[in-house]
């Protein structure tokens, strides 16, 4: 029997900006990547332009090395993508999770400690559904029939659901604005990673 090889790679890019003033504008763009070879940003180590989440690698301000936007409200700019690639190798599906931040898609303006906070923790809110989506595949019942269409059906959900959590986090706190909120927020995200660490190591 021939060897069957197919790889899928879907990736999402969102960027997420904080804005300090009285009125913000919150700048939200989606970009879907183009395909990529296997075998790219396939191991949990940084590089010049992406970092891996790591829950002992917090983020720096070294780290938003695009240029600040100055024709807007927002004084920081978050980007950060949850990638999917699967295979399936004679019969036998498999799959790899990234979950990245990218240094060269995200800036700094105003750079404290508490709003560097606030953006780590939307980071954090993108690990916690590279971990849901890594325990949605586990969980997947395997259809060779269907398993394209299943597999990116799993992973827009997981996808829309990151997303109106990133918004709500943004929404409730304010843009972090709101100070007894965001502190609250930051113990509800702790709360999520340490509920989803069963699916920390997925692959």
């Amino acid at each position: 029997m021939p060897n069957l090889f197919h790889l899928f790679i879907l990736s999402l890019f969102t960027t997420i900006s904080f804005s300090g003033t009285p009125k913000q504008i919150i700048s939200r763009e989606a970009i879907d990547l183009p395909v990529l070879p296997a075998g790219v940003n396939d191991e949990k180590s940084e590089n010049p332009e992406y970092i891996p989440w790591l829950g002992d690698r917090l983020l720096i301000w070294e780290d938003f090395q695009s240029t600040p936007k100055r024709n807007t409200d927002a004084v920081a700019s978050t980007s950060t993508s949850l990638g999917l690639a699967y295979q399936l190798n004679n019969g036998d599906l498999t799959y790899q999770v990234t979950c990245n931040f990218s240094k060269t898609k995200s800036w700094g303006l105003v750079k404290t400690a508490y709003i560097l906070a606030h953006e780590q923790g939307h980071f954090d809110i993108t690990e916690i559904y590279a971990r849901r989506l890594h325990q949605a595949l586990l969980e997947y019942k395997f259809d060779r029939k269907n398993y394209q269409k299943d597999i990116n059906r799993i992973y827009q959900k997981i996808v829309r659901e990151k997303e109106a959590l990133q918004n709500l986090y943004d929404k409730q706190s304010d843009h972090s604005r709101n100070k007894h909120t965001q502190a609250a927020w930051l113990e509800i995200i702790d709360a999520l990673l340490t509920e989803t660490d069963p699916y920390a190591n997925y692959p």
